[in-house]
C-alpha cells in the first residue's frame, strides 16, 4: 500500500484502498491531466539522460552548450530538460546501462491524413503494446522499448525506406506526440528486433 499520494506527496488517508495512488479525487484527477500531457514512459523520464535538441538535432546541454550522446557530465534529468527553453526540444540518450532501444521508422506515416505505410503497421504490430511517437519531422516514427542492441543498424527497404535500430551511443530527439492510443510503457522488442535484423 502507498504511504504518500503520488500527485501531492502528502499523506495517504487512514482509510484508503490498498491499491490507491492518490489521497484524494483532486490528485487523482491531477495525476491523470498530468500523465495525460506528458505521455513518455515513465522509464524514460526517471533517467537522467535527457538532452536538449537544436532544430537541425544536434544534441545540445540545457544551458545551450553542445552534448554528446557518449558524455554523461553533458546530460541531465527529464524536469531540467523540460523546462529548458534552449533549442527546438528534447532528446533523450540511449546507453548501454540498460536495455532501451529506439526503433527509427523513416518515412511511413503520411503527416496530412495520418496513413500508415502496410509495412510500418506491420512493425508496430510485431512490436506490440509500447511506446510509439510521431517523429520530429512528422512522417516518421519512433517505437520505443526493451532489446539488447549493442550495434546500431540501418536495414534499407527496396521502397528506399529504411528501419533504424539504435540501442546506445545515440540519441534520439523527442516529441513527445503519441502515435494513436500507443500506451506510456516500454515493451520487450526483442522478436521484433530479431525479425528485422534476419533479412
Amino acid at each position: 500500500m502507498n504511504t504518500t499520494c503520488e500527485h501531492c506527496a502528502g499523506p495517504m488517508p487512514i482509510m484508503a484502498r490498498a491499491h490507491a495512488k492518490t489521497c484524494s479525487p483532486r490528485c487523482r484527477k491531477a495525476l491523470s491531466r498530468a500523465k495525460a500531457r506528458n505521455p513518455l514512459p515513465v522509464e524514460l523520464t526517471t533517467r537522467d539522460r535527457w538532452v536538449r535538441r537544436s532544430a537541425d538535432k544536434r544534441p545540445l546541454t540545457v544551458a545551450g552548450m553542445a552534448a554528446s550522446s557518449t558524455d554523461d557530465r553533458t546530460w541531465s534529468t527529464h524536469k531540467d530538460a523540460a523546462a529548458s527553453t534552449v533549442g527546438a526540444g528534447l532528446g533523450f540518450v540511449l546507453s548501454d546501462v540498460d536495455d532501451i532501444v529506439c526503433l527509427d521508422l523513416d518515412h511511413c506515416l503520411n503527416p496530412l491524413t495520418g496513413q500508415l505505410a502496410p509495412w510500418a503497421a506491420a512493425v508496430i504490430r510485431d512490436a506490440g503494446a509500447t511506446y510509439v511517437e510521431v517523429s520530429p519531422s512528422g512522417d516518421g516514427l519512433h517505437i520505443w522499448g526493451r532489446a539488447d542492441v549493442r550495434q546500431g543498424r540501418r536495414i534499407r527497404r527496396p521502397d528506399g525506406t529504411a528501419v533504424e535500430i539504435y540501442g546506445t551511443g545515440r540519441y534520439i530527439a523527442m516529441t513527445g506526440r503519441r502515435h494513436g492510443s500507443s500506451p506510456s510503457i516500454l515493451a520487450d522488442l526483442s522478436a521484433v528486433v530479431s525479425k528485422l535484423t534476419a533479412r
